[in-house]
């Protein structure tokens, strides 16, 4: 009887084991992204579900990696607290990767930057009804919304004008704020201008083409000596090679601006 319930207490012990061993190789990790409402980068659909390049491309890779995917919606100028603190893992959001901040750091100085992997611009967003500005003296005495520590904050800072700067949470703020009238333009990612000015809720509003801005390129930002960059890195050169980053550009009317020379 002693045998037979040393026995029983052997099998148990290695079902045991076996069921735990499986358990914890099964366990996936959780990676969390900062992320703000950006069309078409990240945006919710008409059912309320998240979407966008961003979002896709993000899930696709974390997937990949064995990462199950969270996304948090964060303030835009909190973006490196929440980073450092461990709150969010990383920035995924069309992120400007060759500037400085408002604070006159470069943004490299921050975080780590992957590669970049789509072009991008400011620009400058006013009434459907206005004519185009052609000089930024065009600006004197008037109000300037951007989103706060953002690409637009720093065009705008660097205006040489007497302008009312009007800094909001989110891009989206800025163009609702023209729309509103309670600013006269608003400077703002180009895709996001392309997305959704002159359509549907949106419609009253305008690119508008009279003054140039320099080019600007979009990185995925993480913590200083994060592992994670160089592992994005390689799928996104996997990604470029099969062609998938174009087809989900594609999908979302990036084809324009979407990189696939990576690492070259």
């Amino acid at each position: 009887m002693k045998r037979i319930i040393a026995a029983l207490l052997t099998i148990t012990l290695i079902i045991t084991s076996a069921t735990c061993l499986a358990s914890c190789n099964n366990t996936s990790k959780t990676v969390t992204i900062g992320y703000t409402d950006y069309p078409p980068m990240n945006y919710e659909d008409e059912n309320g579900t998240l979407i966008g390049f961003d979002t896709e491309l993000a899930t696709k890779m974390f997937d990949e990696l064995g990462y199950q995917v969270r996304f948090k919606l964060i303030e835009w100028s909190n973006r490196y607290s929440e980073l450092n603190s461990g709150t969010i893992d990383c920035i995924w959001n069309g992120f400007t990767a060759n500037t400085s901040d408002d604070d006159g750091v470069a943004r490299n100085e921050k975080v780590d930057f992957s590669y970049y992997y789509m072009t991008n611009a400011q620009c400058i967003v006013r009434k459907a009804t206005d004519e185009d500005i052609t000089s930024i003296s065009d600006f004197e005495g008037k109000t300037v919304a951007f989103e706060n520590s953002s690409a637009g904050q720093t065009y705008v800072d660097g205006i040489a004008a007497n302008v009312n700067k009007k800094g909001v949470s989110a891009q989206m703020d800025a163009l609702l704020s023209v729309k509103a009238g309670t600013a006269d333009f608003a400077v703002v990612d180009v895709l996001l201008a392309q997305s959704v000015a002159g359509k549907d809720d949106y419609a009253s509003l305008a690119i508008n083409e009279g003054i140039e801005i320099p080019g600007e390129y979009y990185a995925v930002g993480f913590k200083k000596g994060s592992e994670l960059t160089s592992k994005i890195n390689e799928l996104f050169v996997k990604y470029a090679e099969d062609g998938y980053l174009v087809e989900l550009a594609t999908k979302y009317g990036l084809q324009n601006s979407i990189i696939t020379d990576y690492g070259k």
